[in-house]
């Protein structure tokens, strides 16, 4: 899957940059994606969502360095197992791979709107190369959730997802998901429990 041009990354990074919600395929899904620490624009995605804050979202980021506060206050072990998922993830081949969400501890650090009635906050490293550029352009992790309001199928195309939204999202990167309908593998990275 090819990165965005940089006409339509540049247009992406300004709605971010404002505070709007954009829309872009992702591993598997559709994506509704926002500036996490912009409480307004965190808003206007639950809203376009009718998703409780207490839920919680997830962050995506093109690489570890991205989530590097975070990351300085796991033990060497919790360390050690998340480069090493990210690295068996970036080597399976396309067919075979699945995403993992990890769950890792906030302490603090993610404001509530994003970590929802959680202590902890859902990150994934983005394989998908549009969201890769999309982070690395942003300079780091931006709202990752998918394109549906709640209680609907997730939208797996552009056209599903402007079926949704419409005008109300200004941005629609162009692009495909990686396998269509796959979703991530959540895991806990302090308990090791698998949610999803």
């Amino acid at each position: 899957m090819s990165a965005p041009g940089r006409w339509q990354l540049e247009k992406a990074l300004s709605a971010l940059k404002q505070g709007e919600v954009i829309a872009y395929p992702t591993e598997g899904v559709w994506g509704l994606g926002c500036d996490p620490f912009n409480v307004d624009a965190v808003d206007r995605l639950l809203a376009l969502k009718n998703r409780p804050m207490d839920k919680g979202l997830i962050l995506v980021a093109s690489n570890l360095n991205q989530l590097s506060p975070l990351l300085s206050f796991l033990s060497d072990a919790q360390l050690s197992q998340l480069k090493q998922s990210v690295s068996n993830d970036r080597a399976k081949p396309s067919a075979d791979y699945r995403p993992t969400t990890w769950l890792i501890p906030s302490n603090g650090l993610i404001p509530y709107w994003i970590t929802g009635a959680h202590n902890t906050v859902a990150v994934r490293i983005s394989r998908h190369s549009m969201v890769a550029a999309l982070c690395q352009a942003f300079g780091g992790m931006i709202v990752s959730t998918s394109a549906n309001p709640s209680k609907q199928a997730p939208a797996l195309t552009q056209l599903a997802t402007r079926h949704y939204f419409g005008k109300q999202i200004p941005v629609y990167l162009s692009g495909k998901v990686n396998r269509s309908g796959v979703t991530s593998e959540i895991r806990d990275l302090v308990t090791g429990n698998v949610l999803r």
